[in-house]
Parts: structure tokens; C-alpha cells; sequence
């Protein structure tokens, strides 16, 4: 990455395949550079302009949005070493996409594009009104906003940390991140926030964000993306209900995940008409044959998955027989026929690393899947499960993909007690539950799993 860009690295990311708006977006691909010649050694060039920066101080919102989309489709470029062929909108074509997308689904989606600095946070909001708003946080700096980052993750993704080790970092970053935006969100009825996110940003849990009352997933659908040019913007019209269900619960270097057999049984019983493989028929080459011989809207992959620093080799998804690099996702194909959602219940990764959001951000860019479903930190094995089962069972009603994962989410906030019951009264879950007085309303349990990209 150029080590000048004031932005490393990219927001997470979405599935590229053909979208409805063809007037403005093509199909998505990506391919290979050219390889690179020797050249002699030549001075560093000078770092490039902040357009994003110089626009914003004259008070263009729709030209920083045009730089910031260029900027974040190149990165991930110069990230996966390929181009996308996708158009980059200028806002004026991302408020009529907006407008076109919320008539149709149903639902009133805001863009938000939250993009730190050293000195401040710029925060941009393109609405399907038309109206491009644009708020400066000074006292979000970035040594501030990096500390109370890291405070917030580490109070959610701690099980036994007191609620005040989330609760107070989460409101600041309420604060910083939504409440000066939240009279336009108001005032237009959006229940929908898409998130473009600046470096250090990316892999922030931002269902537990907390407004003094109740968390951000209490109030919105919630999905991030890395770039509007890069989301397929095509709602789910498959009627296809099936489900590809694989995993493993035993690993030769790895921790056991002893919930996987009861979690590929449970989502691929009715109502979902599903396949399931386990243990040593989890292998790529089953994938392949399977789908060749039935499709299926869903590809659910229990296992674990890692998205590390370092370069795009770095980061896996673990099968039974090999380790599947996030340079060789594309080999899922996943793209023909059409997954709408590809699901990792059991990844893990690099909080805070530019890298490490990349390859998370990747998931669904490389697979071809129109969105993803996918863990910031490893979940205990019941807490999976139970999330999981809530989330199937409302996607089979849901009008969106984001309405399931947040009435799943929702659900573990507001039921604990309930969920605890329901484990004692299953007792093929006793070998997976490490406490039967969990509290399942704590984010640890849930605020992990975070939709990418297409949340229609």
C-alpha cells in the first residue's frame, strides 16, 4: 500500500456481480496485473494531494464523495493486485441509486461515510433526498478516537468485563459516530445505515454502539461496505431456500468447535430444505460437486477462519483437507450459480489492523457472494448456535437480510433468560454450554457478527 495515503487500507467489503443499474455499474471482476518489471531504484515520489481533505474545507460534499469512492476502490486494487471494473458513481448517481433501492425494498437506507484524520473525523451523509450533509468532530482526533476505540473492543469482546468497560467508550463513539447525523436520520425515517469506514474504523463492532438507552442494533439495520461502487445493489429475489451447510468440529493444530454438528443440523432442517457435510466431507472439491448438481442461496461454512496482517496470503478459511488462502476465495464459485449470502460462523479477526480488515473485508469480494455474514472475534460455541438458529428462522420471513440478523441480535439483548431456559430444556447442548447462568445479553455473545455488503 502506499505508505503516503492518509487512509491505509479499505472498508469492508461486498460481492461483485451484476447489478440492475447497468447505466452506472458493470458486471464486477477482478484481474490479475501484469508482473513487475525490474527498474532501477528511483526517489520516493511526493505523497499525493488530500482531495478528499481540500474538498471538504471548500465545502464540496459531493466532490469528496467522488474522491473517497476513487480513493477506496483503489486501495483494494492495489490490495488484491487487480482491477474492478466497476464504474465509481458520482453522488448525484448514489442518491438516485439510493432512492431507486428504497422504493423497492421497502426500507429507507442512509450512506455514512465516517473517515478519520489527525485532527478531526469527517463524517458524510448521502440520503435518497438528495441533501449531501457533512458534520467535523474535532474532539475526535485520531489518538482519541484510536484510545476509545480500543477501549470499546476490548470492554465487547471481553465475556466478563462489566457493561461500564463497553458502555462508556461505546456512547463516546455513539457520539462521535451517529448522534450528529441523527436529526437528518430522523427526520427522513431511515432505518437502514450503510457504513463506509475509514482505516482504524473498519473492524469496530458497531452493533454495540450505545446511546445512553440502547444499542445502535436496537435502532437500525446495520451493514458495512468498503465503497458504494462496489456493492451490488440488486435486492434478494431468489426463491431458492437451500441451504449448503459445511464444517468441522475437529481440527489437527486447531481448538475443537463441538457445536458445528449441532449447528449444521439445526439450520438445515425445516422449514430450509438444506445439505449438510461434516469433518472429512468438509473439502473444497464436495463444494464444487455439490453445487454443481443443485444450487443453493446460502453456502453456511462452520469452521475456523482467520484474517491476519501481512498480505492477502495471510488470511484462510479452514477446511478438512487444506487451508483456503483469501487469494484463492474466487475457487469457491460462488458467482455461477449466484450465491446470495455466504455465512463464517466461526472466524476470528486482527482487530485495529489495516490488513487484517482488508482480508475480512475481502470475504465476500473474492468468493463472489452478494454478501457475507462473518465474525470479528471467536464466539463461544453456544452463543454461535443460538444466534444462528434465530437468525434462519427469521430470514425465511424476512423482507431483508439485515431485518434477520438484527432481530437475532435483538433477541439475545432482550431474552437472555429465555435463551438460558431453552438450553436446559436441550440437552444435546450440554456439552457446549459453559455456563447455564451465561448472559447473553452482553455483545461479546452477539455484536461479532457483522453483515458486509448487500444488506437486501
Amino acid at each position: 500500500m502506499n505508505k503516503h495515503l492518509p487512509f491505509v487500507g479499505v472498508a469492508l467489503s461486498v460481492a461483485l456481480v451484476g447489478c440492475e443499474f447497468t447505466s452506472s455499474v458493470v458486471m464486477s471482476s477482478i484481474a490479475p496485473l501484469p508482473a513487475q518489471e525490474t527498474a532501477s531504484v528511483t526517489p520516493s515520489p511526493s505523497p499525493p494531494p488530500d482531495l478528499v481533505g481540500q474538498a471538504l474545507d471548500r465545502g464540496d460534499v459531493a466532490e469528496a464523495v467522488l474522491q473517497i469512492e476513487r480513493r477506496w476502490k483503489k486501495q483494494y486494487e492495489e490490495y488484491f493486485q487487480g482491477k474492478f471494473t466497476t464504474q465509481v458513481l458520482s453522488a448525484p448517481q448514489i442518491v438516485e441509486s439510493l432512492e431507486q433501492i428504497n422504493r423497492r425494498t421497502g426500507r429507507k437506507s442512509a450512506l455514512l461515510y465516517a473517515i478519520p484524520g489527525a485532527n478531526h473525523l469527517d463524517l458524510m451523509l448521502v440520503t435518497a433526498n438528495g441533501r449531501l450533509i457533512h458534520r467535523r468532530i474535532n474532539a475526535a482526533n485520531r489518538a482519541a478516537l484510536t484510545k476509545t476505540i480500543q477501549a470499546f473492543r476490548m470492554g465487547v469482546v471481553r465475556e466478563d468485563s462489566d457493561p461500564e468497560d463497553y458502555l462508556q467508550p461505546g456512547q463516546q463513539l455513539y457520539q462521535w459516530i451517529v448522534a450528529p447525523l441523527e436529526p437528518q436520520l430522523r427526520s427522513q425515517g431511515v432505518n437502514q445505515l450503510i457504513f463506509c469506514l475509514g482505516a482504524g474504523l473498519r473492524s469496530t463492532p458497531l452493533a454495540a454502539l450505545h446511546d445512553g438507552k440502547q444499542f445502535l442494533i436496537e435502532k437500525y439495520n446495520l451493514a458495512i461496505i468498503p465503497a458504494f461502487n462496489l456493492l451490488d445493489r440488486q435486492a434478494r429475489t431468489s426463491t431458492n431456500t437451500r441451504i449448503l451447510a459445511m464444517g468441522a468440529s475437529t481440527f489437527n493444530n486447531k481448538p475443537p468447535l463441538p457445536g458445528v454438528p449441532i449447528e449444521l443440523s439445526a439450520i438445515t432442517q425445516p422449514p430450509w430444505e438444506g445439505t449438510a457435510l461434516l469433518n472429512q466431507n468438509f473439502t473444497l472439491k464436495n463444494l464444487r460437486a455439490v453445487r454443481e448438481r443443485k444450487s443453493y442461496s446460502i453456502v453456511h461454512l462452520a469452521t475456523h477462519a482467520e484474517f491476519a496482517p501481512g498480505d492477502v496470503n495471510q488470511s484462510y478459511i479452514q477446511f478438512w483437507d487444506q487451508q483456503l488462502r483469501l487469494s484463492q476465495l474466487q475457487d469457491l464459485g460462488l458467482r455461477n450459480p449466484p450465491v446470495q449470502l455466504l455465512v463464517l460462523s466461526a472466524c476470528r479477526t486482527a482487530l485495529g489492523d489495516s490488513k487484517a480488515e482488508m482480508g475480512f473485508a475481502g470475504l465476500a469480494v473474492q468468493s463472489g457472494s452478494k454478501a457475507a455474514i462473518a465474525s470479528l472475534w471467536s464466539v463461544r460455541d453456544a452463543s454461535t448456535l443460538l444466534l444462528m438458529q434465530e437468525f434462519y428462522r427469521q430470514l425465511k420471513t424476512a423482507e431483508v437480510k439485515a431485518d434477520a440478523l438484527r432481530e437475532a441480535q435483538i433477541e439475545m439483548i432482550r431474552n437472555s433468560a429465555k435463551i438460558r431456559q431453552r438450553l436446559r430444556n436441550q440437552p444435546s447442548f450440554s456439552g457446549i454450554v459453559p455456563s447455564i447462568d451465561e448472559n447473553f445479553a452482553h455483545p461479546h455473545h452477539w455484536a461479532a457478527f457483522t453483515l458486509i455488503g448487500n444488506p437486501w
